[in-house]
């Protein structure tokens, strides 16, 4: 544990920590999504479990970093494209975010049509594979930042465990805020399409700046937020006129 006796060892997992937990957020995203299709008692119960599946199956990628790093090299080529098993991966997981995503607002829009929101079953064990198949693809990407910025697995490890309790500690709030908003619940699913196609073109090496796409996430987030407020405000002065036009010797007017 010498390491930990150095600044840089500490300010390679403070850095790291952080943007495990960013990198996270897509993550919780897709958690509060498809968690919230369970009955309302299985919810938390499925976000802790999937999330500790996908935290030691981090550790264990963490620990064959070799093999992971091993993934950057071409194994398949296409119209003169070279795809490394990384670029596979992003792709299959680009392609699901968007295919889920698409589905998940189609659903919305017809539960819309006929006045009530169509709530489709799913079993307990498929959400539990999704969470865990789908932290498998963002697990590539984070891994390989995270041998970008220190070679020490220790200090990976300790800020993916953080990031991941973080994760936890937090999904349920998150996930009930979502939820409880059907608009920002179409915003969460645009948001996800959008990392999804993302992914889908960093497999065929388009760099695209993840701070764009963060940025316009939270700008359209800040937007959606005052809608919120202003929706609330309306109700708020109608209430008040109604209650106000049932006093006696009051009129709707007054």
């Amino acid at each position: 544990m010498e390491i930990f006796l150095t600044s840089e060892a500490w300010i390679a997992l403070l850095t790291l920590t952080f943007l495990e937990i960013v990198l996270g957020v897509d993550n919780i995203i897709f958690i509060s999504i498809i968690s919230g299709r369970l009955p309302e008692g299985q919810e938390k119960r499925a976000r802790n479990i999937g999330l500790m599946l996908a935290l030691l199956m981090r550790i264990g990628l963490l620990l064959g970093i070799t093999w992971i790093i091993g993934f950057t090299e071409p194994v398949l080529t296409l119209f003169e494209h070279e795809f490394s098993g990384r670029d596979l991966i992003l792709l299959i997981g680009g392609l699901f975010l968007i295919g889920k995503s698409t589905n998940e607002i189609h659903d919305k829009l017809e539960g819309d049509e006929h006045g009530e929101e169509v709530k489709k079953e799913v079993s307990f064990t498929s959400v539990i594979f999704q969470i865990v198949a789908l932290d498998a693809v963002f697990s590539f990407d984070s891994i390989l930042t995270a041998v970008g910025l220190t070679s020490e697995v220790i200090i990976m490890i300790i800020a993916v465990v953080i990031a991941m309790f973080t994760m936890m500690a937090f999904a349920g709030r998150i996930s009930e805020f979502i939820n409880k908003h059907p608009s920002l619940q179409m915003l969460a699913m645009s948001f996800l399409i959008l990392i999804g196609f993302m992914l889908a073109l960093e497999a065929f090496h388009f760099d695209i700046p993840k701070g764009y796409i963060y940025f316009a996430v939270f700008f359209s987030l800040m937007v959606e937020l005052l809608n919120m407020r202003r929706r609330k405000n309306q109700r708020a002065v109608k209430l008040r006129k109604r209650i106000v036009g049932k006093l006696p010797g009051t009129t709707s007017e007054g």
